[in-house]
């Protein structure tokens, strides 16, 4: 496969980053890779792992000369890193994200991308509960979507060139305005994890039951919530004060939704409880057969012990 970018920058270094720099060095998709993060520690451990070929703790340093700057931060710190990076940008370069909200991720970053390069927000919906550059691993995006939320205005060269970049990582790529997406993503996403926090949450609170039973018998449901309550606390903060009015919006659908099913238990309608365990039994096959997961009892969590 031919190189598509002399240089790419990779600000933050998480799951997502860490990832990213796996697929770039083995598919040889950048001469040279720069690999930055605030933390030096962390920098140090992206060092060790081989993730770059250059490291810096500064993000305006990073990105010079780089074709293409790919945003691996919590979106709360988006605004920040496009403030230390908007007068170092290269003419030309593309500037793309990896965040879970697109909205304010474009309310934060635009105003700041200089006229002369190409500001393409996007979302790989790829990822696991682990964070850190330890947690990445070559061909996370494979067989996933990558979503393009473009501006008003976006070049369509530059566009294609990013969606062959991500198609090269195995990603299907999709587009669509960045307030629909935001809904999307938070019945599909956000409002999975909120519930899992809050259920484990929960379950922590819950005097009659002690910790160690909760361990001891978690191989059931339970155990499933507690993965995505696993998420960094950081980024799943951030996404919930980014995307508020789209996820309460879905929390209210979900609250109306509970109601009804709280009422048919309530009342013996095992007809009207039974509909609804089959419908969303449905669901669960359909995303297999979109090849969005494995039919397997773990989820196809146990593919990530091979890695």
């Amino acid at each position: 496969m031919s190189v598509q970018f002399d240089r790419i920058a990779l600000i933050g270094i998480g799951l997502i980053g860490s990832s990213l720099a796996y697929d770039i060095r083995r598919l040889g998709l950048a001469r040279e890779i720069v690999v930055a993060t605030r933390s030096a520690d962390t920098l140090k451990r992206a060092e060790e792992l081989g993730l770059g070929d250059r490291y810096t703790t500064s993000s305006q340093d990073a990105v010079k000369d780089a074709d293409l700057v790919i945003v691996s931060v919590p979106v709360g710190a988006s605004e920040s890193v496009a403030k230390e990076i908007s007068a170092s940008l290269k003419p030309g370069a593309i500037v793309t994200d990896v965040g879970s909200t697109k909205a304010s991720v474009i309310a934060q970053m635009l105003p700041h991308m200089p006229d002369n390069v190409h500001f393409i927000p996007g979302h790989p919906l790829a990822g696991t509960e682990k964070s850190g550059p330890d947690a990445g691993f070559p061909g996370l995006f494979e067989g996933r979507w990558c979503i393009f939320t473009p501006v008003a205005g976006t070049d369509e060269v530059a566009l294609k060139r990013l969606r062959s970049f991500w198609e090269a990582l195995g990603s299907k790529v999709d587009e669509m305005d960045a307030e629909h997406h935001d809904k999307v993503l938070a019945i599909v996403s956000h409002l999975p994890h909120i519930i899992a926090y809050n259920i484990v949450g929960t379950a922590d609170d819950l005097e009659t039951v002690t910790e160690s039973e909760v361990i001891k018998y978690s191989a059931s449901g339970f155990r499933d919530f507690t993965r995505l309550a696993a998420s960094d606390p950081t980024m799943w903060r951030d996404v919930c004060l980014h995307n508020r009015d789209a996820i309460l919006e879905m929390l209210a659908r979900f609250s109306e939704d509970l109601a009804y099913l709280q009422r048919a238990i309530r009342w013996g309608e095992g007809d009207k409880i039974f509909e609804l365990f089959t419908r969303t039994r449905a669901i669960r096959r359909s995303i297999v057969q979109a090849g969005q997961d494995v039919d397997a009892p773990d989820f196809g969590r146990h593919a990530l012990d091979k890695k």
